[in-house]
């Protein structure tokens, strides 16, 4: 391969190749660029939500909350499925969300349920952020076309699928929940 198109990955691969012969490094120009593609992506959708004046945990919440459908509306125990974070976590993000008049707690007569409602200005606010992170994420993998795109997604399900099954991690399903994606 051509120096020039040597990446990190490729540079770590060759160096346990020289120092481990024989040692199976496959898996560096796979995982690696994963890891490193999912820190940049992170970074990225941050920093588009900053500039949009919300935070990703806030919009993680919201996002669940506006793909649920009319009425909009979630227990706190589907949100902390959904969100894959702590009921503990989920509260102090709907504390937030509700003292910044994006969500409304309500309490089920006579139960413990606690319902939490998207507010118009919760609903407003994802509707001005989706388009910001998904414009975003789709210029982002331009130097993909359609089809590449498509197949890669479908790899990545694949693989995805595979990893959990082998690691038990198949609760984790859900982690597209984490913000708008």
């Amino acid at each position: 391969m051509n120096d020039d198109h040597r990446d990190a990955a490729d540079r770590i691969a060759a160096a346990w190749n020289r120092e481990r012969p024989g040692t199976s490094t496959e898996s560096i120009g796979i995982v690696t660029r994963l890891w490193q593609l999912a820190k940049i992506f992170g970074e990225d959708r941050r920093r588009v939500l900053a500039a949009a004046g919300v935070d990703t945990a806030t919009l993680d919440l919201l996002s669940v909350l506006r793909r649920s459908s009319p009425p909009y509306t979630l227990s706190t125990r589907e949100l902390a499925e959904r969100t894959l974070v702590t009921p503990g976590a989920i509260s102090q993000r709907v504390t937030r969300a509700e003292r910044d008049g994006l969500v409304a707690r309500r309490r089920e007569p006579g139960g413990r349920t606690v319902w939490v409602e998207l507010t118009p200005a919760g609903h407003a606010l994802v509707e001005r952020t989706v388009d910001l992170v998904l414009d975003r994420e789709l210029e982002l993998l331009d130097s993909l076309d359609a089809e590449q795109r498509q197949r890669l997604a479908e790899l990545l399900r694949v693989l995805l699928r595979d990893v959990q099954i082998r690691t038990g991690y198949e609760g984790l399903s859900q982690v597209g929940d984490a913000g708008v994606g």
